[in-house]
């Protein structure tokens, strides 16, 4: 066997990417580009964007950093549950932030505040760079939101993942998503995946999902097909599907600007 071939039949069982680290340049271990992370779903290259290689790169890389890697946002499970059910599907990630800050500033997120208080703290336009943004349903949101704090204030919850998943959704307005965003991030949970638009097309590039799957219906099937991806990356669940969201949130801003120069 010639050098140039017993190369190439190396890289075919193995390649190694490299990162730099607290302490100092890393080697990461991957698969061989053909070689299945889970069945019927290759690796890939590492140095091709978006493969089961190149997510397995990036989260290797980050957690070689050191980083204290937290998604927590409020400081209690009610400004955890605002932040997760004022953004999510159709509201920009930028402006559902603004709104749990703007409530949480105002000392709202608490049982004593009504309905009509937090929707008119919604109602207010917001302030950006780019000039004011309204908050879309601010009735419907102000309701939801209401009726969770109205339980969580007096309800003992449970402490472990899917349990408290569970409790989550019998609220109004909070889907599967919704509650596995909040438990990962209270939490710190990787029991538990957030399939939104942007894990859904990460997946589908990849061929980890059906394209014409609905997440609405299919959430939990989804879901546990995340996480055994994940496992099979040896990557945690919640880094894994955090960096899908940034990525591909900003690839579909990319476009968008682009198509409209």
């Amino acid at each position: 066997m010639g050098l140039i071939q017993a190369f190439m039949e190396h890289y075919r069982s193995h390649q190694t990417a490299w990162a730099n680290a607290s302490r100092g340049l890393i080697a990461i271990s991957i698969p061989g580009p053909q070689e299945d992370v889970i069945p019927g779903v290759q690796w890939g290259c590492a140095t091709e964007v978006f493969t089961p290689a190149f997510w397995k790169y990036q989260s290797a890389a980050f957690r070689a950093q050191n980083v204290n890697i937290s998604h927590c946002i409020g400081k209690t499970i009610i400004e955890e549950v605002a932040v997760c059910l004022l953004g999510g599907y159709g509201m920009p990630a930028e402006l559902g932030l603004a709104a749990f800050c703007r409530l949480r500033d105002r000392d709202l997120l608490k049982q004593a505040t009504t309905v009509d208080v937090l929707e008119e703290a919604l109602h207010e336009p917001f302030p950006f760079d780019q000039g004011q943004r309204r908050y879309r349903f601010p009735r419907q949101k102000a309701n939801y939101l209401w009726h969770a704090m109205q339980t969580l204030s007096c309800t003992a919850l449970p402490s472990s993942s899917r349990p408290l998943r569970d409790f989550l959704t019998s609220l109004p307005g909070i889907g599967p998503k919704t509650a596995s965003w909040v438990v990962r991030n209270h939490l710190r949970s990787d029991e538990v995946a957030i399939i939104d638009v942007h894990v859904l097309r990460a997946g589908t590039a990849i061929g980890l999902f059906p394209p014409d799957v609905n997440p609405s219906k299919e959430y939990f099937r989804l879901e546990e097909i995340f996480l055994r991806f994940c496992d099979a990356l040896g990557e945690p669940a919640s880094l894994i599907d955090a960096l899908m969201w940034d990525y591909m949130r900003r690839i579909g801003k990319a476009s968008a600007q682009t198509r409209n120069t």
